[in-house]
């Protein structure tokens, strides 16, 4: 088996399967890029058994066949060559291939392909989802999901949509986010998952790059397949219960807050450099001004006052400076609503009269 490529073609195609690549498997194999070329074209595909990428290769081959290279090595080595030609080539009796581009030449050791995973099959009609709605919701939810395996149903983000609504949930316990999307077409059924916030930010990435319009996702019995353009990413589901977000928001709040979000995003990231070593943003609330302090000791403290539309007893909340500040860039618009009970109860940022975004962040309990 014989291909020909161009270098900016393999460098483009590795750099997305490559992200799939296993960095810590005890299978060796699964750190590996496989390479497939048949009557359909030439395939590269990763996987680390979490999550799957697979895309065509513009190549021009000589015999068909399969073979597994180390993947990042191979990544490294295509972003370094100099020639714009590349030709791979299989030779069987030394079990590497050999690869030259301009006056270079490598040669590398396959890797056992018999112990690569079988990529799951599309089955049944796909849904289809308009790319940049589901990017963009992906974006303003995904950060929300946790980052603690201990706790898996919680790194994953609950994907419902049916007609042409579409809603996304993350939560890690102390934060939630939950996005409403209005899609301009139906997607063609129903789709309910709770799907690895890793692989949906994989997605959004994809589709943002390779400027996809449409998206489509076949649900399997334990897995997910979306395909968006020639790039097909696959992922397993996660099982177990989500918790139930609406019992979570509060019905109703003491103290509705409007403000300017930039000076207030810009306001928590100045003060909040000082809010180091697990300190809170302290939010002191009195009427028709906002103070947002922070001290560490031996380092120092911050403090700053802007205006706020505040009415009522004065009232002071702390929150995690991270969580609010991500809570405050995913609001869209010029103002943000944040809504509040009291100091030891979660507060909620949203846009001014538009629940179609909601962010609830736990509070921090401050010492006098």
């Amino acid at each position: 088996m014989k291909l020909t490529t161009k270098r900016d073609e393999l460098v483009s195609k590795l750099s997305i399967v490559s992200r799939a690549v296993s960095t810590r498997a005890a299978t060796q194999s699964l750190s590996g890029i496989l390479l497939t070329a048949d009557e359909n074209g030439v395939t590269l595909c990763a996987t680390d058994l979490e999550m799957g990428l697979k895309t065509s290769l513009a190549a021009d081959a000589d015999g068909t066949g399969t073979i597994l290279l180390p993947g990042r090595l191979l990544a490294e080595l295509a972003r370094s060559l100099g020639d714009p030609t590349v030709e791979i080539e299989l030779r069987e009796s030394e079990h590497d291939v050999e690869i030259r581009s301009g006056g270079s030449s490598f040669h590398l050791r396959i890797l056992q392909s018999e112990d690569f995973p079988a990529f799951p099959d599309e089955e049944g009609e796909p849904l289809t989802i308009p790319a940049a709605a589901l990017a963009a919701t992906i974006e303003l939810v995904a950060r929300a999901a946790s980052r603690d395996d201990m706790r898996p149903v919680l790194t994953g983000v609950l994907v419902s949509a049916s007609g042409s609504e579409m809603t996304m949930v993350a939560t890690d316990s102390y934060r939630l986010a939950v996005k409403r999307t209005e899609l301009e077409s139906p997607i063609g059924g129903e789709l309910e998952a709770n799907i690895p916030a890793k692989a949906l930010r994989e997605l959004g990435r994809i589709v943002a790059a390779e400027g996809i319009e449409q998206v489509s996702v076949s649900l399997l019995r334990n897995q997910a397949v979306f395909r968006a353009g020639e790039i097909v990413l696959n992922t397993r589901l996660i099982e177990g219960q989500f918790p139930n977000f609406r019992q979570l928001l509060p019905e109703s709040y003491d103290h509705d807050v409007r403000m300017p979000r930039p000076e207030l995003l810009d306001v928590t990231r100045r003060v909040s450099q000082l809010a180091q070593r697990n300190a809170p943003l302290r939010l002191s609330f009195s009427p028709g001004e906002l103070t947002v302090a922070a001290s560490t000791p031996d380092v120092g403290d911050a403090e700053e006052t802007m205006p706020a539309a505040f009415e009522g007893e004065p009232l002071e909340i702390g929150f995690n400076p991270d969580f609010l500040r991500e809570g405050i860039e995913s609001v869209e618009g010029d103002e943000v609503m944040l809504r509040l009970i009291s100091p030891l109860r979660p507060g909620l940022l949203q846009p001014v009269g538009n629940e179609d975004f909601r962010y609830l962040v736990m509070p921090i309990r401050l010492n006098v």
